[in-house]
């Protein structure tokens, strides 16, 4: 098919997009970190499944290939979701995935602290303080605010970005070798585990579940829409078009959370959202711009390819 790229270029920001406001939709029915475990519970089976059947790889081996799906499970899959289910209780989900967007620019700045060989310029700088500045615009921190809490939701919403962030630079430190559908399925149940782990922790129980049409639909849409399906998208796009290009899918994302928030949840997409995302973008195109300026020919040419 013509266009197959840019297609599932698409289809994987409309996926990862309305997860934010399924997300929204299910709270209403789960306890929020119970509701990310149960998410993950069903994701890692199903990713298990396709692991199984589609690399010769299946289970992690060694202290490094471990520590990898531990790293990728502790931050990229249960600090990042519980943080992200917290915050987004009480934020609209265009917001929530706007400040999520910053993730692309927050991980240069870890990667600088964290791996030696990473350079950050005077301009890489500047993209990670309009990203900073842009999430500063959407949270609009004032006295009141932070005595009314209503900046807490958003701090937790950008908690789990730096979560995401962090777990993306540490696993990049591990010099491990790993088919990438057996690092995230089992990533998956590490985090599941460590997300029922957490729920317990924090005295949430199965009594605060409201079994629901709703809700039940919203988890099967997360586990298997947004996160299997997703992630194989995500894994066949890495490969035809890199990891810059794959970055991009954070800033498409938001607009299908925030037109699917306000179709679905009759959430209002106010003119602060919009600027604050678009100082964001401006933020991660500085800290991409060589890498950005390299890739649009090859760009073009994949998502023209039949």
């Amino acid at each position: 098919m013509r266009y197959r790229n840019f297609v599932a270029f698409v289809v994987l920001a409309g996926l990862w997009g309305t997860a934010f406001m399924a997300i929204k939709a299910g709270l209403s029915y789960f306890p929020p970190v119970l509701f990310a475990a149960f998410r993950f519970d069903l994701a890692a089976v199903i990713m298990l499944g396709y692991a199984a059947v589609a690399t010769d790889r299946l289970r992690p081996q060694g202290t490094k290939e471990w520590l990898l799906v531990a790293v990728g499970g502790v931050f990229i899959i249960a600090g990042y979701h519980a943080l992200l289910f917290i915050g987004e209780q009480n934020t609209t989900s265009a917001v929530a995935a706007v400040i999520v967007s910053l993730s692309p620019v927050l991980t240069p700045a870890f990667a600088r602290a964290f791996l030696p060989s990473e350079r950050l310029s005077a301009v890489g700088v500047v993209g990670i303080l309009l990203g900073l500045i842009g999430v500063a615009v959407l949270t609009r921190p004032t006295p009141e605010s932070l005595l009314g809490g209503d900046l807490v939701p958003k701090a937790f919403v950008f908690a789990a970005a730096v979560s995401f962030a962090l777990g993306s630079v540490f696993t990049e430190r591990v010099a491990a070798s790993l088919p990438a559908p057996t690092m995230e399925a089992w990533s998956m149940v590490i985090g599941a585990v460590v997300l029922h782990a957490a729920s317990a922790f924090s005295a949430e129980s199965l009594a605060g579940v409201e079994i629901a049409v709703p809700g039940v639909a919203a988890l099967v849409y997360l586990s298997v829409g947004a996160s299997a399906i997703g992630f194989l998208i995500y894994f066949d796009l890495l490969s035809r078009l890199g990891p810059v290009e794959i970055n991009l899918v954070s800033y498409v994302a938001p607009v299908f959370a925030a037109i699917t928030g306000a179709l679905f949840l009759g959430e209002v997409i106010d003119a602060v959202t919009v600027v604050g995302f678009v100082i964001i973008f401006a933020g991660f195109v500085l800290l991409k711009r060589r890498a950005i300026a390299a890739e649009l020919p090859r760009l073009r040419a994949a998502l023209s390819n039949e």
